[in-house]
């Protein structure tokens, strides 16, 4: 059974750091589809980080370049994204997401940041950020 457990979400000012945690269990992050979402409240959710474990395949919505960076830990089975120069506009609730089938659909380029593309998701993680 594939579970992810975020954590690591904070209140912060604005400028700070913080680095959310995904453990995923019931699978490996060794050839896998990762991303991470978040969600405002009244906001869809939106795509943040994608990485494909098994390669060097990653992007990054265009809010977020510069000052967000996904790695990952395969000893401890972690998928990370650190949070740099937060913002307030980036306070929600983050939530990591897999797919755990051999294939991703259509042009990864795209689908990446549509929440129908990913089989599993965690719990979330809350990020608020003030000025």
């Amino acid at each position: 059974q594939v579970q992810l457990l975020e954590s690591g979400g904070d209140s912060v000012q604005a400028r700070a750091s913080l680095r959310l945690s995904c453990r995923a269990s019931g699978f490996t992050l060794n050839h896998a589809y990762m991303a991470w979402f978040r969600q405002a409240p009244g906001k869809e959710r939106e795509g943040v980080a994608y990485a494909y474990t098994g390669g060097r395949s990653r992007f990054y919505a265009d809010s977020v370049q510069g000052r967000f960076s996904l790695s990952i830990d395969n000893n401890a089975n972690t998928f990370y994204l650190q949070m740099n120069d937060l913002k307030p506009e980036d306070t929600a609730m983050y939530y990591c997401a897999a797919r755990s089938t051999l294939q991703f659909p259509g042009d990864v380029k795209y689908t990446w940041r549509d929440p129908d593309s990913y089989t599993d998701w965690g719990q979330g993680t809350q990020v608020t950020v003030s000025s």
